[in-house]
């Protein structure tokens, strides 16, 4: 997940009416963060100044919203996207495979009877 895709996720999880400060959207990316990616503070700071140059986020005073257009470009998007999915073509079962007939085991023949010693 890019540091863009987590702020605008913590924003809209955060839902505060006047904008969440940047201080919490920190701990609630860096709360949210797999273990196997490390926090680099000043491209999380980059990522914010440059959604902000985007239009992306609105910044009042110390706080950060999302944008109108935004909204709607996310709302556009989820809508677009969910009349793609289709049925996945049936798959035709494989035919049986006949199993070869068993064969008849070969009679034992008889030895020859033991002499008596």
């Amino acid at each position: 997940m890019s540091y863009k895709a987590g702020i605008v996720a913590a924003i809209t999880e955060l839902k505060d009416r006047t904008g969440s400060s940047s201080i919490a959207i920190k701990k609630h990316m860096q709360a949210n963060l797999p273990a196997d990616k490390k926090w680099m503070n000043a491209t999380f700071l980059a990522a914010l100044k440059k959604a902000v140059a985007d239009g992306d986020l609105v910044q009042t005073k110390n706080s950060y919203k999302l944008s109108a257009d935004f909204k709607k470009k996310a709302a556009k998007g989820a809508k677009k996207a969910a009349p793609k999915k289709k049925a996945a073509p049936k798959k035709k079962a494989a035919p049986k495979k006949k199993s070869a007939p068993k064969k008849k085991a070969a009679p034992k023949k008889k030895s020859a009877p033991k002499k008596k010693a």
